[in-house]
């Protein structure tokens, strides 16, 4: 377990020096091969299905205001953030295109973590994840193909069916199993931080290597823009959700849920819709290093007023409980 923990707590690090030396040694690309990409994210999306429980699903029947609040400003801040970017840098279309992928994609699961260590929402956080991965089949091809449209050609059937096939289909297998197997599922769950980091971190390697010598060229560019992508969710989801008072717990929770995005289904995208784009892979890699990177530097260590964060929690379990029972 010492190893569990050790991956899952360096994780940042692990995927970053994945990150480098797929650039220091792009003949790893001859080893993990680009094609995996599929089914390293299957795995990750597998493991989210394994840990959800009723509690997870409860949340969004209990408190649907702030589970749709957090969707609207998931699905509106990051996409439009992103296509503003790739026009304010002129970035090529294979560019642009993986910008674009990487705001369109729903909350990645690692938000949860973060939220948990800057002491947010937590309930909420789970349950605007999961709902906008659920989402994600309809919305985001929607949403592609809206801001990418003209750059290349958007087959949304393909690319709904492509999300069901490597999100949709291992989450619905993992709440399978946790429901027929528990005990199991309880078991496995503790290795599963330590294999989805280790799976991100493949996916990072495998794009890296197969676009080392672009990134050479254009990696100060994309870097910059894939850090500002990151960092304008994180404030304008604060401060969308300061704007409509909420309490703090809950702003942390939507702010990092804007700012911290499923990359892997990025480049998962990239690879199966627009192989013929060399780089479009190439801002979801990066964005999978740099947010763990910014999410942990900002809330890692931002834990907020201790007597404010209490109140703001104890308000919130009351108002739970009484959503609870209306229902």
């Amino acid at each position: 377990m010492k190893i569990i923990n050790f991956i899952s707590r360096w994780m940042a690090v692990i995927i970053l020096l994945a990150g480098v030396i797929a650039m220091i040694f792009p003949e790893t690309g001859n080893i993990i091969k680009a094609s995996w990409i599929n089914w390293m994210l299957g795995i990750v999306m597998l493991g989210m299905g394994l840990m959800l429980r009723l509690d997870d699903v409860r949340i969004v029947f209990s408190r649907p205001q702030d589970v749709l609040i957090g969707n609207v400003m998931q699905f509106f801040i990051m996409p439009l953030v992103g296509y503003l970017l790739t026009v304010i840098f002129r970035l090529p279309p294979d560019l642009a295109v993986g910008v674009i992928l990487v705001g369109c994609c729903p909350g990645g699961t690692a938000s949860n973590v973060m939220t948990y260590l800057a002491k947010g929402d937590l309930a909420l956080s789970v349950g605007v994840t999961t709902v906008s991965t659920l989402l994600a089949p309809f919305v985001t091809p929607m949403l592609v193909w809206a801001l990418a449209g003209t750059m290349v050609e958007v087959d949304i059937i393909t690319m709904f069916l492509s999300i069901v096939q490597v999100v949709i289909l291992p989450i619905a297998i993992g709440i399978i199993i946790r429901h027929y197997a528990s005990s199991f599922a309880d078991k496995v769950s503790a290795y599963l931080p330590a294999v989805s980091v280790i799976a991100i971190a493949l996916i990072v390697m495998a794009v890296v290597a197969a676009n080392q010598n672009a990134l050479l060229t254009s990696g100060i560019t994309i870097l910059i823009v894939v850090a500002l992508h990151n960092l304008m969710g994180f404030l304008l989801g604060y401060g969308a959700a300061s704007l409509i008072d909420l309490t703090r717990p809950k702003k942390v929770a939507l702010s990092i849920e804007v700012g911290m995005q499923n990359s892997g289904l990025a480049c998962s995208l990239a690879h199966q819709h627009f192989a013929a784009m060399a780089m479009a892979g190439v801002p979801g890699a990066i964005f999978s290093v740099w947010h763990n990177i910014a999410g942990a530097l900002i809330w890692g260590r931002h834990r907020g007023n201790e007597n404010e964060n209490d109140n703001d929690n104890q308000n919130e379990n009351q108002n739970e409980n009484e959503d609870q029972n209306w229902i």
